[in-house]
């Protein structure tokens, strides 16, 4: 490949790149004037569980206007993710066969749906179960006000760990689809793996052993998942 071939194909990635930020920046301002309405959709689980007289709180003065803005930002970008899987595949399609094209689509929309699959379950079940813990767990002197930056965070770090760690599938199958590592090996690894799935769940997660567990364990569960679909390459 020459270097006007080389140069040629940057171009054309930050096209598409532009045009990914361009509709990442058009969604930001479309869901701008909704920013307090979305905070207040994120916060619903923590806010039905806190006892009566309790609220959410702001500790910084331009926490109010910042974080809804922050999360905002967050939204425009898992939402735009699948017109940035789209336009990677526009840009890798004209190189690809045609047994890889059949290969490369499906995987881009199984990691488009895991990703969401993973942010929905982190959100819709994960959260409530911590929340209501946490709350409960609160001794009876304690009027609990939970900081709105500081609840962002945790719902930000903890949606976007399971939205990665659900890619498990896809990560499995293209470990043994390309011939970095047998099926029967990863099959023999897996007392170590699954080790190495609490390991992560306790890096990526809050320090408590819930989030941890929702986490380690899908992770392992879909790693058995990888391993059912995959088959070692020919």
């Amino acid at each position: 490949m020459n270097s006007s071939s080389v140069s040629s194909h940057l171009i054309e990635l930050r096209s598409r790149l532009i045009k990914t930020l361009i509709c990442m920046g058009v969604l930001t301002i479309i869901g701008l004037p909704f920013a307090s309405d979305i905070y207040s959709f994120v916060a619903s689980p923590l806010m039905s569980v806190l006892p009566s007289g309790s609220s959410m709180i702001a500790t910084g003065v331009s926490s109010p206007f910042m974080a809804p803005i922050k999360l905002t930002l967050f939204v425009a970008l898992l939402l735009s993710m699948p017109y940035f899987f789209y336009q990677m595949w526009l840009f890798m399609s004209p190189g690809l066969y045609k047994n890889e094209k059949s290969l490369v689509l499906p995987l881009m929309t199984s990691t488009i749906f895991l990703f969401i699959a993973g942010v929905a379950f982190a959100y819709y079940v994960v959260c409530p179960i911590i929340f209501s813990f946490f709350i409960n767990s609160a001794p009876d002197s304690i009027v609990v006000m939970t900081d709105i930056s500081q609840y962002l965070n945790f719902v930000l770090k903890v949606t976007f760990a399971f939205g990665v760690a659900f890619e498990m599938p896809v990560a499995t199958y293209l470990i043994i689809r390309s011939g970095i590592a047998k099926k029967e090996k990863l099959k023999k690894a897996r007392p170590y793996l699954i080790v190495l799935f609490f390991i992560l769940g306790m890096l990526l997660t809050p320090p408590d052993v819930f989030s941890q567990l929702f986490l380690a364990i899908p992770m392992w569960l879909l790693f058995e998942l990888g391993l059912l679909i995959s088959k070692d390459k020919i």
